[in-house]
């Protein structure tokens, strides 16, 4: 009974052998040092040696022990050894050019000698046979092993070399595509697990953004009913208001608190699509600067210094500007007190022409970064509520403690 995984091995050995043997994607420049110049540069300058050494060696061997004329020995020894020079950036195109020097070799010499070829050369070829295995895929590192032994090794028997010497040679040639395709089996685990933890980090970031996002939609939920509930209420009442109105007003008036009811149901069934199924609906009205005192009174109670100072004219706000303001102050001495307890805090609030100016700036120094933003889900708010506001937000390090200043336009008035 035929075994059905032997056709299968078949077919990934000539696919392997494909590969190695035709330029194609594999063929792809890949970065087998390391990445930090401490050890990229004495890895690059070992690598340098190497081939001088060994391609020096395979030229000097042919021409003085092997009496290969040295118009010939040159060629063949830049062919066997020099291509170790960019095996870690082109490994498959290294093996190639060093495999076609060595059965150039073979036939050149016709047998002469106990083997073919200097030993600087076999040794360039099993640097080059590892750099290979690390840098190519499983099928291409068995491509390159089948054709190294049945296109190199085998031709060098048939020529005259010892069959058991042969065997040795084939052994070595394995143990280093073996060893490299471990070693760049690490590396591309290394790289993977890097690649989704960077992925992980990001999906991270999204889902922050969205949840923000969501939970700015349930607040502004509230704002926009008020006002949807206003219209609703100002539209059914005008008719009475003014018994002289002509029946197209009334008709008109109509159409605006029908519409003004219908869009405070739909924005009612949105947000309530946005809330968990284990979340409430809010009852309490959100807050504003008015409450300002109160915040500052709890960030005192959690040991934070506080002072505060409110600068410029006073002046109405839209209620956005208004709530977006006070949870900016709030997610700042909520971080203040989280990673810097004890600090003194400074929050200013200042009235300018055009837009509100907030500043809460502590002294408190961070430990991490990571700890220094809060997490990241404080600074995601944050941005969140200044972009939806076409504001401008900087937070960062000031000093030895933190700073977070946000400038909210103030945009049409309530």
């Amino acid at each position: 009974m035929n075994d059905p995984l032997v056709p299968a091995a078949r077919t990934r050995l000539a696919a392997g052998v494909r590969s190695a043997l035709v330029p194609g994607p594999d063929d792809r420049a890949v970065t087998l040092l390391p990445g930090r110049l401490l050890l990229r540069v004495p890895l690059l300058v070992l690598l340098a040696a190497l081939t001088i050494g060994f391609t020096a060696g395979s030229i000097a061997i042919a021409s003085q022990q092997y009496h290969v004329m040295m118009g010939l020995a040159w060629p063949l020894g830049m062919l066997q050894a020099a291509p170790l020079i960019f095996a870690a950036r082109w490994p498959l195109a290294a093996w190639r050019v060093a495999a076609f020097g060595l059965l150039l070799t073979v036939l050149v010499r016709q047998g002469t000698g106990f083997m073919p070829w200097p030993v600087t050369a076999i040794l360039a070829l099993i640097v080059i046979l590892f750099f290979t295995g690390v840098g190519s895929d499983r099928e291409t590192t068995v491509g390159v092993g089948a054709v190294t032994v049945g296109g190199v090794l085998v031709p060098a028997v048939l020529f005259g070399m010892p069959g058991w010497f042969g065997m040795i040679l084939a052994g070595i040639a394995a143990v280093a595509l073996t060893f490299g395709d471990a070693v760049g089996g690490r590396h591309s685990a290394v790289e993977e697990l890097r690649l989704r933890e960077e992925q992980h980090r990001a999906d991270l970031a999204r889902q922050a953004v969205l949840e923000e996002r969501a939970r700015i939609a349930r607040e502004l939920h509230d704002v926009v009913a008020h006002h949807m509930s206003v219209i609703a209420m100002q539209a059914e009442a005008a008719p009475y208001k003014i018994p002289e109105l002509p029946d197209a007003a009334r008709q008109t008036f109509g159409v605006v608190r029908d519409a003004a009811r219908e869009a405070l149901t739909e924005t009612r069934r949105v947000v309530g699509l946005l809330r968990s199924d284990d979340e409430g609906a809010e009852r309490a009205p959100q807050p504003g600067l008015e409450r300002l005192d109160e915040l500052v009174a709890a960030a005192r109670q959690s040991g934070l210094s506080v002072a505060t100072v409110v600068a410029g004219m006073p002046r109405p706000l839209n209620t956005g500007v208004d709530l977006s303001a006070y949870r900016i102050v709030q997610e700042s001495l909520s971080n203040a007190s989280r990673y810097a307890p004890g600090s003194r805090v400074h929050v200013e609030v200042k009235y300018g022409n055009d837009a509100l100016a907030v500043t809460v700036t502590d002294d408190g120094a961070r430990s991490t970064p990571e700890e220094s933003q809060g997490g990241g889900h404080g600074l995601v708010g944050m941005r969140e509520r200044v972009t939806m506001l076409d504001g401008r937000l900087d937070a960062g390090p000031s000093g030895e403690g933190w700073s977070v200043v946000a400038e909210l336009p103030y945009g049409d008035p309530d």
